[in-house]
């Protein structure tokens, strides 16, 4: 032992707690995930237009603004520069459509960082992803205008203000892929993009380029968005045709939605799922059931927002449950 109190062991030095692995930081990885969804988010402006532009900006400022208000009437150090607020008013505007009002983000986003942020404690200590607590309070105190969405370009009617979900379930999936031509056409709409929804609905192939680069650098775990992808498309293909079991489409469900926004950007938020692997597999999974399950048997066409923040609210039974093994003992 040196006089610094640290053990020489010959290939490193074992000091206390607390050890630094590496370099990051919390406003490097927020910043990051920033960066990995503007794509998709740029992408919605010039499939959009200006409405989506205004209501992007309208949420990013609102959650800001209100979190350094926050801060600063609680005496607490302004931590606006870390990207966290930026990041939840990006998410809340991709999960809504970009034709509501000006005053909707405005209020998503003071709910989303004055409740259910901040009466929490702050960044690291909310139960629930606050994005989709905006979004969820929009929900149930506008439900039409938050279903009603702009209009994409039909081969059939012209026009039409229907996402793919919406008229899955209002109208069968014969006139889905009869609004698209032909079922090639409608993934490849979903795919790219060409389709109506809010901003985090429409380019999955931009969503899942900046996934996976956020697994790759390690900063989400990969088994979420993928046990969570894959529980959507077995239990489709399983309970979602009306032709019997195993005749749904399980592409068809995968690329629907808010699916990989959900399933890469907020079932992986690293306050709100569990701690251990294992855990969170079992959460992916029963975001992944429930998706489904709000899919086919819900008053909604889609069922991501309301998955996710239900398993947010069994993380601790799952935490209690799947313990991790104390260093130095055994099961």
């Amino acid at each position: 032992m040196n006089a610094e109190g640290k053990i020489e062991t010959g290939i490193l030095a074992v000091s206390a707690s607390p050890h630094i692995r590496c370099d990051e930081s919390i406003a490097k990885i927020m910043w990051t995930v920033n960066v990995t969804l503007a794509p998709a988010a740029l992408f919605s402006v010039w499939h959009f237009g200006m409405p989506a532009l205004l209501t992007l900006i309208i949420c990013i400022a609102a959650s800001v603004g209100t979190e350094y208000l926050i801060q600063k009437w609680q005496n607490k150090p302004v931590s606006i520069s870390d990207g966290s607020a930026f990041l939840t008013g990006l998410l809340l505007a991709m999960n809504i459509p970009a034709t509501v009002p000006w005053y909707m983000p405005l209020l998503g986003s003071l709910v989303a960082i004055g409740v259910a942020k901040h009466t929490m404690g702050g960044l690291g200590y909310n139960i629930f992803n606050p994005a989709l607590i905006g979004r969820a309070f929009l929900l149930a105190s506008w439900p039409i205008a938050m279903t009603t969405w702009p209009s994409m370009p039909s081969q059939i009617d012209g026009v039409t203000s229907a996402t793919p979900l919406g008229i899955l379930k209002l109208q069968g999936y014969e006139k889905l892929v009869q609004v698209f031509g032909d079922q090639p056409s409608l993934y490849k709409a979903l795919f790219l993009g060409t389709r109506s929804g809010s901003a985090g609905e429409t380019s999955v192939v931009l969503l899942l380029i900046g996934g996976l680069y956020l697994i790759y650098r390690g900063y989400i775990n990969w088994h979420v968005p993928v046990f969570m992808i894959v529980t959507v498309a077995g239990l489709t293909w399983l309970f979602g045709g009306h032709g019997g079991l195993f005749t749904g489409d399980p592409l068809l469900a995968m690329l629907s939605g808010g699916l990989v926004l959900g399933s890469f950007y907020m079932a992986t938020d690293m306050v709100t799922i569990p701690i251990t692997v294992k855990g969170q597999i079992i959460f992916a999974i029963g975001a992944g059931a429930l998706t489904v399950l709000i899919r086919l048997l819900g008053g909604y066409p889609e069922g991501v927002c309301y998955a996710i923040l239900l398993m947010n609210s069994v993380t601790p039974l799952i935490d209690r449950l799947v313990k991790p093994v104390k260093f130095g003992t055994r099961r």
